[in-house]
């Protein structure tokens, strides 16, 4: 799932899921602001997701194999803060890291995945 979040090509979020990200977040900026700093702070080993339960959506933070579907909400986008994600390239620079991630997120499979009722992954 998480490689499916990022892409070579640069991507923008488009449709309904762009339409609550500006109405919850004011924009898309704004959205990747909150999510940026909810991963750097999401304590310790796991995941930080924008997750969708009927037309709301949410970022959630995991802690180690944690998912949204626990909780009765579908994963829409996810970036793994666990330190073997980016301690290579970035070290202790989660923050670095995270920022890189946003500018290679799949906006087309994050907004296919908000118009499904279920994930579904071709590889």
């Amino acid at each position: 799932f998480y490689w499916h979040c990022i892409s070579p090509e640069k991507t923008e979020p488009n449709g309904k899921l762009k339409e609550l990200l500006d109405s919850k977040w004011g924009n898309v900026d704004n959205f990747l602001k909150d999510f940026s700093a909810q991963a750097v702070a999401n304590f310790g080993s796991g995941w930080t997701w924008l997750a969708k339960n009927k037309d709301e959506i949410a970022i959630i933070n995991t802690s180690n194999a944690g998912n949204p579907l626990t909780n009765n909400y579908m994963p829409l986008l996810t970036v793994d803060v666990w330190e073997h994600a980016y301690y290579i390239d970035y070290r202790n620079a989660r923050a670095s890291y995270v920022q890189n991630f946003n500018s290679l997120i799949n906006w087309n499979f994050v907004s296919k995945n908000f118009d499904s009722e279920k994930i579904t992954l071709k590889f």
